[in-house]
């Protein structure tokens, strides 16, 4: 009897939480899917920087960069190894049979899966800018062409343009929304655990808005997959980190969190809920907004012509690389929260997730602390870096 009123105490609640069918074989597919990927992404990181530390893939110190001695930049690797292995681990689990999502999500992984690659490429040897902006270009058109495009005639206050007009603006807001994204996450991996925490906060709350409607099950396995990776991973990279993603895994990040919304995490019907997709990425955006008005500004290509013009840069000459890392967290989260309310968002819900995301950094920030005195490895010095 006991335990009986204590399930149906877990069910209602979620209920309360707004979560569809939530004692369903998808609701624990979701939990699995984010407990394998922060599980396996953890396990996988000490080997990969072994392996990394002797193959010589590594950040060499510089002007711009925090490290004062070769950093391991293959953590992207395990990022991804994690989430891919627990979105096939969910898929088996609990096929995702909806008509038209299949294709859809193997575009996404398809499509991060190549921009892996190009970034494990460019962090090991260098890439031309434009060439990567090219292959960024087809990873998008990946989506499009499988139907992960924006609609801008669902819009509320849309004038009735119609065609061939409307389709070629649609493609043209489609591009810029992924490339946009994905490059704007990679410019914020500029501090330990900065990329890593935005992405966690960002994959939890996109989950939470798609939890709330029952033909977003795709999202949800994708987004759980993707948070819970980043966890894992941060578990080595808060300052003084041991590790960092690399253009690898910060195209995986932004890539895959512009395409999943595109899945139809982000459906706009009325004009406030216009407002919660920029919300939601209003960090990164604002920041490598106001980098590229600058270096225009200066005559200078924005996109090979990397400075400390970024926020994290501003914050370093303030505070510790920790406090930086821990200041945007709360910033990204605070929009995040914004966003969530402008989408319609349970109540119950947005207290429930914004208590677990904080609770889960915190534990992770205690962990790596605490492992940090173990290994006598001081925090790096406040400077701007």
């Amino acid at each position: 009897m006991e335990a009986g009123t204590a399930s149906g105490g877990v069910k209602e609640f979620l209920e309360l939480l707004g979560i569809t069918n939530p004692t369903g074989r998808g609701a624990v597919s979701v939990v699995l899917t984010f407990l394998a990927a922060w599980v396996f992404t953890q396990r996988f990181i000490p080997r990969i920087r072994e392996f990394a530390i002797k193959v010589g893939w590594a950040d060499m110190p510089n002007a711009r960069r925090l490290n004062k001695t070769p950093l391991p930049n293959a953590g992207g690797l395990a990022i991804f190894a994690g989430f891919i292995i627990a979105v096939v681990v969910a898929w088996a689990l609990r096929p995702i049979v909806i008509e038209g999502v299949q294709i859809q999500v193997l575009a996404i992984l398809l499509g991060g899966a190549l921009l892996v690659l190009v970034g494990f490429i460019d962090d090991q040897f260098g890439l031309p800018p434009l060439f990567r902006l090219m292959v960024q270009v087809v990873a998008s058109a990946l989506l499009m062409v499988n139907g992960l495009m924006i609609d801008l005639s669902t819009l509320p206050f849309w004038p009735g343009i119609e065609g061939p007009l409307l389709q070629g603006l649609n493609i043209f807001i489609t591009l810029m929304w992924v490339v946009g994204i994905t490059n704007a996450f990679n410019l914020m991996d500029g501090v330990d655990g900065v990329a890593g925490g935005i992405g966690f906060i960002a994959s939890m709350v996109l989950l939470a808005v798609a939890a709330q409607f029952p033909d977003r099950a795709a999202a949800v396995i994708l987004l759980a997959g993707l948070a819970g990776a980043a966890l894992g991973f941060l578990r080595y990279n808060f300052n003084p980190s041991r590790i960092i993603m690399g253009d690898t895994g910060a195209y995986l990040f932004g890539y895959t969190l512009a395409a999943v919304s595109l899945l139809g995490t982000l459906k706009v019907g009325a004009g406030a809920s216009l407002i919660a997709p920029l919300l939601f990425f209003a960090l990164p955006i604002l920041d490598t907004t106001q980098v590229f008005i600058g270096r225009l500004r200066r005559g200078v290509n924005p996109l090979s012509n990397p400075d400390k013009t970024h926020l994290h840069h501003r914050l370093l000459e303030r505070m510790s690389a920790r406090g930086v890392a821990v200041t945007l967290w709360a910033i990204t989260l605070t929009f995040n929260i914004i966003g969530m309310i402008a989408q319609g968002v349970n109540p119950y819900a947005i207290v429930t997730v914004s208590v677990g995301i904080v609770l889960l950094l915190g534990l992770v920030v205690v962990r790596r602390v605490m492992a940090q005195r173990r290994e006598q490895v001081p925090e790096l010095p406040q400077e701007n870096a």
